[in-house]
């Protein structure tokens, strides 16, 4: 019995595989804000968190991209800036994708297959209020807490610093060889949170429109690999021309950068 239930649970439901699913990436900040307010509503009657309207126009020929039009609407009271409408960018050139979720018993299951992606973006009447809660966000990340580390000395005292200050005390003993400095490239990053990232790579075009990898690296102390993740959803990278090497914002994002800015 034991073997069989097993070998069930090996088994992937297939029953949903072939209806047909929308993939959307939203700000992190509306992620967020529905899983706060799915945790605090109880089951099994939620509230709906937003509402999807389409919008069609009948005099366009159907293969024009404007004659469709989706938006969505946050619902529900949000908390700070976070803008109530957004517009949605579908697209249907993507790679083949199902959506896959896994039962309480452990059994995974296919809810379907992409059919449409969206990018969620803030309307342009909600663009100076996002702006200013992607600077909230920046500031916030660039605040450092500060600690007090006690060590001690090799005649067993203790060192204690001024207040506010880290305090690093470093052994008496002549007999201890100096720590070889260790070297910039050989310094593990820890990555940080993607939104807090984008907002700050925000702030840095703000500052310049053009920026090298390596330029990139040092200004957000990042992993050169998780970077490139996030300038490749934001940024175009010139391969030729005076600025050869370099990359810049989208022009989505700099109409919205510039936005933000005025």
């Amino acid at each position: 019995m034991e073997g069989e239930e097993e070998e069930v649970s090996r088994m992937v439901e297939m029953t949903r595989a072939d209806r047909s699913v929308w993939l959307m990436k939203c700000p992190l900040v509306v992620a967020r804000s529905w899983q706060s307010r799915s945790a605090s509503e109880p089951l099994p009657h939620p509230q709906p968190l937003s509402k999807v309207v389409l919008s069609l126009d009948p005099l366009l020929p159907p293969d024009n991209p404007s004659s469709v039009q989706f938006t969505m609407e946050m619902m529900g009271t949000e908390p700070g800036n976070l803008p109530k409408s957004y517009s949605l960018n579908m697209s249907k050139d993507i790679v083949p994708m199902c959506i896959f979720s896994e039962t309480p018993q452990g059994r995974v299951a296919v809810e379907g297959k992409v059919e449409h992606k969206f990018d969620m973006k803030p309307n342009s009447d909600s663009i100076e209020d996002y702006g200013r809660l992607c600077r909230e966000r920046t500031n916030k990340s660039m605040i450092k807490n500060r600690q007090i580390q006690f060590i001690d000395n090799d005649r067993g005292a203790h060192m204690r610093p001024m207040p506010g200050m880290i305090g690093l005390i470093a052994s008496t003993s002549k007999d201890k060889k100096k720590t070889p400095p260790v070297k910039q490239s050989d310094v593990k990053r820890t990555r940080r949170d993607r939104g807090e990232l984008e907002d700050i790579m925000f702030k840095l075009f703000e500052r310049q429109p053009n920026w090298a990898l390596k330029q990139l690296v040092q200004e957000t102390d990042q992993p050169a690999q998780f970077l490139k993740e996030v300038l490749n959803e934001l940024c175009v990278y010139n391969k030729r021309g005076a600025h050869q090497g370099t990359y810049e914002l989208k022009p989505e994002y700099k109409k919205s950068v510039a936005d933000a800015t005025e």
